[in-house]
């Protein structure tokens, strides 16, 4: 599945990063505890967050993400929506909390 199928799939708004939504999805990590997400999400995931700082992109790049989805309506800031589109990693924002969005998000990956 790309991440241009979850923007479709669940409604999401695309704040930045459009040229990354042919990336392939592989899973996805929900966590707002930036060393968490270092130390366990895996490349070609989807990470569901509700940070929305310039440092989402440094994890979000360093271990090679699919996109950022942020939950409750919540967009990136100015530098984290411009290093998104410099690195071509989509920051994605959902009106859902992430209980709900993870869940959906799970369904849609388990059914490929």
């Amino acid at each position: 599945m790309k991440v241009s199928d979850i923007v479709e799939k669940l409604g999401l708004k695309v704040c930045s990063g459009e040229q990354g939504l042919n990336k392939e999805i592989e899973g996805g990590y929900t966590s707002d505890l930036l060393s968490d997400v270092m130390g366990n999400a895996d490349a070609d995931q989807v990470w569901v967050t509700l940070q929305t700082h310039k440092n989402i992109m440094a994890i979000a790049s360093l271990k090679e993400l699919a996109a950022i989805v942020l939950v409750k309506g919540y967009e990136p800031e100015a530098d984290a929506a411009e290093q998104s589109n410099e690195e071509g990693i989509p920051i994605l924002s959902s009106e859902e909390e992430a209980f709900e969005l993870t869940g959906k998000l799970y369904k849609l990956l388990s059914v490929e």
